[in-house]
């Protein structure tokens, strides 16, 4: 059963990267012409979102892992409670979110920033000409997200991998 889940991970993590070679083929166009950068950036969103429901259904794998039944999407801190935190899922898990340059934390950054509006952005008028504009935000470039979406593939078949020998 919880190889169907491993399955559907890595069905939504392929369809991101697939998205991902959309953007960057959009990209190497060369064009900044508007639908070109509208369809980039609808990849690249796709993508982004591909890679949150992977996440979610990541826990749901590790839930059916230890043969528990989640009620809706889960959090890390419920998958906790359902599983226990001494679960070696959860360790790693928990490390990976304390770690602000892993996989786990961008994805969540990524979230933040899917569920947020753009911020405000000043206009430079002669009054305000110091003004530096800087992106805020994490790294939604294609090598960042390729290398979340790797480190994350690889975390899933090692799961699958380990839990496939019992």
């Amino acid at each position: 059963m919880a190889s169907q889940w491993y399955s559907l991970v890595s069905q939504k993590l392929f369809l991101a990267s697939t998205l991902l070679d959309v953007a960057a083929q959009t990209a190497i166009t060369g064009s900044s012409a508007p639908p070109q950068k509208l369809q980039q950036e609808a990849a690249t969103q796709g993508s982004i979102e591909l890679l949150l429901r992977a996440k979610r259904l990541l826990l749901v794998m590790i839930a059916k892992f230890y043969q528990k039944r989640p009620n809706g999407p889960l959090s890390l801190a419920e998958l906790a409670s359902l599983i226990g935190d001494e679960a070696s899922e959860i360790e790693l898990l928990t490390a990976l979110e304390r770690d602000s340059g892993s996989w786990w934390s961008h994805i969540e950054q990524l979230e933040t920033a899917q569920n947020s509006p753009p911020a405000t952005r000043k206009t430079v008028s002669s009054e305000n000409i110091i003004a530096v504009s800087t992106e805020l935000g994490p790294d939604r470039s294609a090598q960042a997200l390729r290398r979340t979406l790797k480190a994350m593939k690889q975390f899933t078949d090692n799961l699958e991998a380990q839990h496939g020998e019992w």
